[in-house]
Parts: structure tokens; sequence; C-alpha cells
């Protein structure tokens, strides 16, 4: 037996690991590192689950065209030879790539596709991005001047932490990254800070919460409006405002907030007017404000206008980039903090030709834009990497009969997934356990300026192929350069890839290779964006494609208010990362509701049910769950048989400015199958 030191690479905390590993290169056991210093030894189920996957009958061993396993360079010259021909016929935009949550923790591999995919001159490049979470880079941009900006909860100074849907005792974190997170609440709460959560779910962190509302699904941007209005009124930085904020920004933002009373406010979200006016107090007493919104808010209609109005809260305390409120990670690998910024003017690019009133922003098309562009005949060739689209895009079925009609669909994985049952081409990637690695794309989402490495723990098994090497492969039969500074395929390998990361950060190849359990170069630092990234050093406060959607939400709201239907809300999972380990342990496909005459009516636990929304049904077995609120129903994302993309379609409503297909507050009823 031998143990290794690595990192978890299944969500944002990133948690440090050690792996047992045997003689036979079979993993034993996974436990969280002692040593690390931001995760102190603590990992989730999911992390220790990673040895179970990687060993799992449904790995993917050895390349494939349409279910017959061939060999590597049979595999690649077909693939190479369809994207020639493809091209040259119907030009680069032909040629899609769909860029998971997979992708996300292969430094490399990323990498290298979007390389791939940018030197074939395509700009059919569509992330998971847009799917959950494009309302936060879309107000970082809007207010902020460039998308990249992500607040981090200033853990050792905050006295007040407001969770909007967001659940990370569970999730570890949205965007940011918590890692050990019911220690780090307890140690908030010890030091006389707050925990306030907002969520229509009483979650396992609402439960360690000193307070927790319950608002009506879809309403929390009345919740943090009515907030914003009172503290306007009493309680704002108006030092702060009166150095960030534009003064006529301010009265639009005032003037926008003002109909967000405290009767009008309870009477739509249901919470209880003296809860409103303890939170408003919990406020005033602590100054500066730390909250964050999760998966609960940014897959919902009202995302952008609920994060705007947490980032309109943050700049009327003077919360933002102050110590004590929430500050903005630079990166140990990235050093922000280092460039020259311009602000963005917010304006986004065309759509796809078959959309084209879909923003793109990002540097990608939004997901809704997949289904139409195969449907056009647009895209003929899509390439799937570390993903599994059947169960995370809008509209299943339609979704399904697309993806078989492509020329070639191209799946670069680690396990068969749904996906790989329609694919053409199968290519085995390196599991996390296979390669060498570093947090390059998640680098500014922890709460440390902060950086690991870790050496692959196992060699590669069976035929597996590292990701970054099956596009650099590809590029060389298709003349397109891949690998960095015309470094040689022969000569590449994980570490020399990751030497060209480390040695622009701050502390040099040899000092992150050699902190095998993680090296932190600071804790939270403040100034930098306000000094190198607002336009003027000041905020945008009111940007008028939000103010917008917020005064024509709340038109929509008075003419049609909802006070009886049922509404679809998400949730995470303690030992599931969406459709990821979904197969390993217990597989249940449930569809959660209060146990409340107006959700269930006649049925019970355990009945077969049919949730029906506006736009398609799934299956699931009924469970009563008195977490939930009365009006909410949730069905987990990602699952095989109760699929959220069921309940959702590409031709749903859009948002117009972030191109999200709306996959929560979603009307529903429920039942007996």
């Amino acid at each position: 037996m031998r143990d290794e030191t690595s990192f978890c690479r299944i969500c944002n905390a990133m948690c440090g690991i050690v792996v047992t590993v045997d003689d036979e290169q079979r993993v034993q056991r996974v436990r969280g590192d002692d040593a690390h210093p931001l995760s102190r030894g603590y990992t989730c189920p999911k992390g220790r689950a990673i040895g179970t996957f990687h060993h799992d009958p449904r790995r993917l061993d050895r390349p494939e065209i349409r279910g017959e396993v061939v060999g590597w360079d049979h595999a690649l010259d077909d693939i190479a030879a369809l994207v020639r021909a493809t091209i040259e016929a119907n030009g680069p935009d032909s040629i899609g790539m769909y860029l998971a949550s997979g992708s996300a923790f292969d430094t490399n591999g990323r990498r290298a596709a979007e390389r791939f995919l940018r030197m074939l001159g395509s700009a059919q490049k569509y992330t998971a991005a847009t799917i959950d979470t494009p309302s936060k880079p879309l107000v970082a941009e809007l207010v902020g001047g460039w998308s990249g900006l992500t607040p981090v909860w200033d853990h050792e100074r905050s006295s007040l932490f407001l969770l909007v849907g967001s659940n990370p005792l569970v999730s570890h974190g949205h965007s940011n990254a918590m890692p050990d997170p019911i220690v780090r609440l307890r140690e908030h709460k010890a030091r006389g800070g707050e925990l306030w959560v907002i969520d229509p779910r009483r979650t396992e962190t609402a439960r360690l919460a000193d307070r927790h509302l319950a608002p009506v699904p879809s309403t929390d941007h009345l919740v943090l409006a009515h907030l914003v209005r009172e503290i306007l009124r009493d309680g704002a930085d108006h030092s702060y405002l009166e150095d960030h904020v534009d003064p006529a920004a301010l009265r639009v933002l005032t003037q926008t907030v003002e109909p967000c009373t405290r009767e009008m406010v309870a009477a739509a979200s249901t919470v209880d007017a003296e809860d409103l006016d303890a939170l408003v107090d919990a406020v005033r007493r602590a100054g500066r404000v730390s909250a964050l919104t999760g998966t609960g808010v940014s897959m919902g209609k009202h995302a952008n206008i609920t994060e705007w109005m947490l980032w309109a809260l943050h700049i009327v305390t003077g919360s933002y980039d102050r110590p004590g409120g929430m500050w903005f990670n630079p990166g140990y690998l990235l050093q922000l903090d280092t460039r020259e910024w311009t602000a963005s003017d917010g304006l986004p690019g065309p759509g796809p030709a078959s959309r084209p009133l879909l923003p793109r922003r990002f540097d990608e098309y939004p997901c809704a834009g997949v289904v139409p562009e195969i449907e056009a005949g647009n895209l003929r060739v899509l390439f799937v990497v570390g993903g599994n689209p059947i169960c995370a895009l809008p509209g299943e079925e339609r979704l399904r009969a697309a993806l078989a009609s492509l020329d070639a669909l191209i799946v670069l994985d680690v396990v068969r997934t749904d996906t790989t049952e329609l694919a053409t081409h199968i290519l085995p990637a390196a599991g996390q356990l296979e390669r060498a690695d570093l947090p390059w794309l998640l680098d500014a989402y922890q709460l440390a300026v902060a950086t690991q490495y870790t050496p692959a723990v196992v060699p590669l098994g069976a035929e597996r192929r590292a990701m970054w090497h099956t596009f650099a492969s590809l590029g060389e039969r298709l003349g397109v350069e891949v690998l960095p500074r015309s470094m040689s395929l022969a000569d590449a390998t994980d570490e020399t890839l990751l030497e060209q990361i480390t040695s622009r950060s701050r502390g040099g190849v040899a000092e992150v290779f050699a902190a095998r359990s993680g090296t932190v170069h600071s804790g939270a630092v403040f100034g930098w964006v306000h000094e190198r990234v607002l336009d003027h050093g000041r905020w945008r406060i009111a940007p008028a494609p939000l103010v917008e959607q917020f005064t024509a939400a709340l038109a929509e709201h008075h003419e049609r208010p909802d006070s009886t239907s049922l509404r679809l809300i998400p949730q995470r999972q303690l030992r599931k990362m969406n459709s990821q380990l979904r197969d390993i342990g217990d597989r249940t496909d449930q569809v959660l509701v209060h146990a409340h005459p107006q959700a269930v009516g006649e049925l019970i636990d355990g009945d077969t049910v049919v949730v029906e929304s506006p736009f398609g049904s799934a299956i699931g077995v009924l469970h009563t769950d008195a977490s939930l609120a009365p009006r909410a129903v949730s069905i987990p994302h990602g699952w095989h048989t109760t699929n959220v993309c069921a309940l959702t379609d590409t031709d749903a409503e859009v948002d117009p400015y972030s191109g999200m297909v709306w996959q929560s507050g979603i009307p529903v009823t429920v039942r007996r199958a």
C-alpha cells in the first residue's frame, strides 16, 4: 500500500485528499488531507467515492466508432477526415463543441479543447455555464465592467453572511468554493457572526442558520429589493456611494426599488413582515454584508435581477472590495490584479445563425442554440467534452433527436453516459486520478489566494489517453497548432504543459510543484477591483437592461399575481454532482414535495407520479419532504428518468440577456401516473 496526496476535482471546493493505492494500482481508500490549508482534512461523500468511480464498470477503455472498438489511429484518422470534409463543405462553424463540468476540472484538457476549436476557426462554442449560472458573469459585466468578477466571502471578518438559494453544506458553494463548510459556518457564528438563509426549502444549511426565511419560489428578487430600499433610506454607506457610484444611477436604483414596500413584499413572498424587518435590522447592525446566491436563484426566470439586487445591496452598504464584506480573488495562477483592464460596454454579440437574437457573451453561444443550430443544418459535427448534455440541456426529447441527426457526435469522457449511447465516436479520457493537474479555470473561486498541484496518482489504465493528447493528435492531423509555443506532441507531458501555467504564477514552477497539499499566498486582498477594473472607480449600479427586467417583473406580478400554483425548484445532493456519480450507491428518481394538501392531494409516499409543466412531463417516485415550502416541488438536476430537462424546452422562455432557458420556478402539476 502507498498513500498519494492529491485533490478532488468534482466540485469547486477541490478539497485536498489522500489516496491509498495497492500494488495492483487499485484505489483502496480516499480520505481528507489533514495538511491541506483550506479543506483541513475535510472531504465529502463525493470525494470519498472517487476510488469507486475510478474502477466503475462503465469506465471507457478503448475508442469506439458506431459501437465498434477500434484503434486510436483509426479513430483519430476518421474524425480528422470528417472534420476536414465538413469544414470544406460547410465552413468552420459547422463544427461545434460543448464543454461541460468534467472539462472544467481538467486544466490541460480544457485548454487544448478550446484552442483546438479556436484554431479551426469555429464560433460554435457552448459550455455548461449558460445552463445554470449565466446571471453571475452577466451581472458582473453589466455592473462591474468585467464578467470574470466573482465576489468571495470574507470568512475571516464577516459579521453577517446571507445565503440566497444556496446550500453550501451540500454543494460546497456555487461558483464560490467553500471547503469544510460546516466547520467554517460554525467558526463564523462562534466569532459572533450571524448566518441568514433565504430559501423555499429548509436546507441543511438553513438548519444551521440563525434565521431562515422561506419565500415563495421566484420571489427572492423582491425580498432583496426591499432590503436595498430600506438600506437606502437608513443604513447606506453614503461616503462609499459618493466615491464609487454615479448619483444619477443611484437615483434610478432608488426609483426602481421604491415599489417594494414591506406590505407588498410580505404579501408576494409570504415572508412575514416582522421577519423582513428583522433582516433589515440585521443588515443595519452589520454595516457591511457578505451574501451569495446559488442555483436556487441562478436557474430561475428572475436570476438576473435577483443577482443584481444582491450586488446592489453590497454596493449601497460599501461591502464590495472591502474587509468584512466580499473580496475578489485575483488568483494565484491568473494574477488578475497585475493586468490592465478596460471596462466592457456590456453589449452582447449576435447569436448563432438559426437564432441570431440569442446573446453571444463570454466568447460563447448560449446552450439554447445547440438544438436550433443542428436542426437548421448549420452544426454538423459536435464534440462533447466531459459532459452529459442529455441530462443537462433543455428539451430532452428534441435534443435526443437533434444529436442523433448529426453527421458525427464525438464524445470524450471517462464513463458511459446517456449521451455516449448516441455517439458516433467515443474517445476514452484519463480520469482525475490518472493525470497531473492544477485548478486553472477555478483559480479565482477559492477562499484564499492559493493553488495546488497533483501528479497522476495511478498510471493510465487500459487504452485511455489524456484529453489534451487527443486534441493535440487531432490538431496534428488537421494542421492546426493545439500545443503552446510549438511544443511537439512527442515532447509534451502533463507536467511540461502545466509548467507553462505555473511559470507565470505568483510562486513559480518549483514552489507550486513542491506543495503537494497546496500553497497559500495570502488571505483576502482588497482594492484592486476599485483601482484597476472599475470604469473611473465607479460601479454601474443601475444597468438599463436590469432596470427594464426588474420593472417588467414587477408589472407582471401586479397584473397576474400567482398564489396557488406549484413551482419547480432545484436542489443539490450530498452524494451526487448533477449526473456525475448518479449510478454509484443508491439511485432513486424522486419527486420531492411538501406534505401539504395543496401539493399532494390524495397522493402518498411511494406513488409513481407524473410532473407536468407547460413544456413537457417527467415520471418519478413521490417523496414528501417537510423541509420544502408548501408550494415547492423539487427534482434534483441530472437524473435519468426524472429529468428536469424533460420539463423545459429550447423554445421555452429564454432570458434575452443571458440566453439561459428558465429551469426553476416553472409552474408544474403533480398527479398519480
